[in-house]
């Protein structure tokens, strides 16, 4: 059986890897997510895409928006569906708080990081981030390739 390229864990629906390139993540939460049907059919089928997704906490409620979730073509004809609508994020009401009063503070944004399936439910892994000069990501590029490097090494002085 062939592996496909893609480094996923089992319940794994998609992952927002700019979020850990773009941010300094601090703190992560679980959050459910608000689906009609086709996007839960969409969502098997593994047509969602998280690059372009953020969190927007609007009246005392979070959604994610950005997020695409492309229409099957066997979408049920009856149901306009739209691909980029605002969906409610499902969090307790500490939660909503502490990200309301962490994002009003200068540089820190609500990232969605990961969509997976806990069970038959699908959750969004959400993270406050402080957002990353360029400086700090050539920094953290410098010591990603430092620590590939140093594997290397380690690597050919054991052989």
């Amino acid at each position: 059986m062939a592996k496909s390229g893609k480094k996923t864990s089992p319940g794994s629906i998609a992952q927002n890897r700019r979020a850990r390139h773009d941010y300094f993540i601090e703190d992560r939460f679980e959050a459910g997510l608000m689906l009609m049907g086709w996007e839960v059919k969409s969502i098997r089928d593994g047509k969602v895409q998280l690059a372009e997704a953020f969190v927007q906490i609007h009246k005392g409620e979070a959604y994610l928006a950005g997020c695409t979730i492309t229409p099957l073509l066997s979408a049920s004809t009856h149901v306009i569906a739209e691909p980029q609508r605002m969906r409610k994020l499902l969090l307790h009401a500490k939660e909503l708080s502490r990200l309301f009063i962490a994002s009003q503070q200068k540089g820190y944004t609500i990232v969605p990081m990961s969509m997976y399936w806990k069970g038959n439910k699908v959750k969004c892994e959400i993270a406050l981030g402080k957002g990353k000069k360029q400086h700090d990501k050539r920094d953290a590029s410098r010591e990603k390739d430092w620590a590939r490097d140093k594997q290397r090494l380690f690597k050919v002085s054991r052989q």
